[in-house]
């Protein structure tokens, strides 16, 4: 697909995503959900730098502010009402993401009486630290791209939050874990395991988030992220990466990229990490494409987790770019340059899963229609992934 066509494709899209969801025209309810709302800022900027129409960055600061607004206050259906964080009303518009954000699901959180339903677990409300990570990653670029420092600074906020609040040291050892699910408030644990990425995912952030604070706009390093960054360092170390979920290798292959960028732009002691994270992308990847799940129907297919692949394929091939231009900073014995282009060859892939979730007759099935509105942006993002994938 040609450049105009696609940039008018992730258009139609996200001006679509607009409309569905209440951002514009602006709703009185509207629909926000904390991961697609990350994926759709990333690409509202990316079509902003392309098409240097401003309304596309208008609609990324629209959308910040709609999702502050909703999901960083209680639930309509809550007892409690204001900011999430007890912060006053002026207090909270200042520090919107102080006390975290809601992950904007559809059937209120469970009560502290209520019993465990994994099932029905996975529609109830509270804060995911992955969704999190997404949105300080979106707060970021909106920062990146317009200059202004102030939503960096959200971003460090909700950092420290989050770490704060889902982190823990267990009784019985002396290495720090973390909780997949906190409540709405933050004040209790919904589901105790701890995500098989979430660790790596909130190094990575953190230290983007404090690089972008440093670098680009001169801030100290206090208040800042050292203590939060060395943390999250203690609990990746060592763990096992390797997934065969397509939408997990994506966020692999997507921390990689992040971490290629923070090595050139002068962050030091990622090496290891990074081979680490490019080795179990590629197995996983491998795993994935032996698996035969791109052969099978629409109706047996989840979109979001193909395209999660997509897009980190795509930033693959930046990867293994960066890492030759920058022949200084990735050394060793030309392994991780072998790794990076082996991810890079997997581009086929991503042609594979785009074709196949642009048929309209593919979009009928309901495993489209029934995540449409996540389906819709992260296609958005695999056909025009820059936005997402620079910090």
């Amino acid at each position: 697909m040609e450049q105009n066509a696609t940039t008018a494709l992730v258009e139609e899209i996200m001006l679509d995503f607009a409309s569905l969801t209440g951002l514009a025209p602006p709703a009185a309810h509207p629909r926000r959900y904390l991961w697609t709302d990350a994926f759709a800022v990333c690409n509202y900027l990316e079509l902003f730098r392309q098409t240097h129409d401003e309304t596309y960055r208008d609609l990324a600061l629209h959308l910040v502010d709609q999702v502050h607004h909703v999901l960083g206050r209680h639930r309509d259906d809550d007892p409690w009402t204001g900011w999430i964080s007890g912060l006053s009303g002026q207090e909270g518009e200042m520090h919107p993401t102080k006390g975290g954000l809601r992950i904007g699901k559809k059937l209120p959180e469970r009560g502290q009486n209520e019993p465990f339903n994994e099932r029905l677990e996975w529609d109830r409300d509270g804060q995911y630290f992955h969704y999190l990570t997404k949105w300080m990653h979106a707060l970021n670029r909106v920062s990146r791209v317009t200059g202004d420092p102030k939503y960096n600074g959200w971003a460090i906020e909700l950092a420290q939050t989050a770490h704060a609040r889902f982190t823990y040291l267990p009784l019985t050892d002396t290495r720090k874990r973390m909780y997949w699910k906190m409540s709405i408030d933050l004040s209790r644990p919904l589901v105790p395991s701890m995500g098989q990425h979430d660790p790596l995912d909130g190094f990575v952030t953190f230290s983007e988030l404090q690089q972008t604070a440093n670098v680009e706009f001169g801030l100290p390093l206090q208040p800042g992220l050292p203590a939060e960054i060395a943390d999250m360092a203690g609990i990746c170390r060592g763990r096992d990466l390797l997934t065969d979920d397509p939408l997990g290798i994506g966020g692999l292959l997507s921390d990689a990229s992040r971490i290629t960028q923070l090595m050139i732009k002068g962050g030091s002691g990622y090496a290891a990490l990074l081979d680490s994270v490019v080795d179990a992308a590629l197995r996983g990847t491998v795993s994935f494409m032996e698996s035969g799940t791109l052969d099978l129907p629409a109706g047996y297919r989840l979109a979001f987790r193909e395209l999660g692949l997509s897009i980190g394929l795509k930033g693959a091939v930046m990867l293994a770019d960066r890492i030759e231009e920058n022949p200084d900073i990735f050394k060793g014995d030309g392994s991780l340059q072998r790794q990076a282009n082996a991810l890079a060859g997997c581009i086929p892939v991503v042609e594979t899963i785009g074709k196949f979730w642009l048929d309209k007759g593919n979009r009928n099935a309901g495993t489209w229609t029934e995540h449409r509105e996540i389906n819709m942006v992260m296609l958005a993002t695999s056909l025009a992934p820059a936005g997402f994938l620079l910090i």
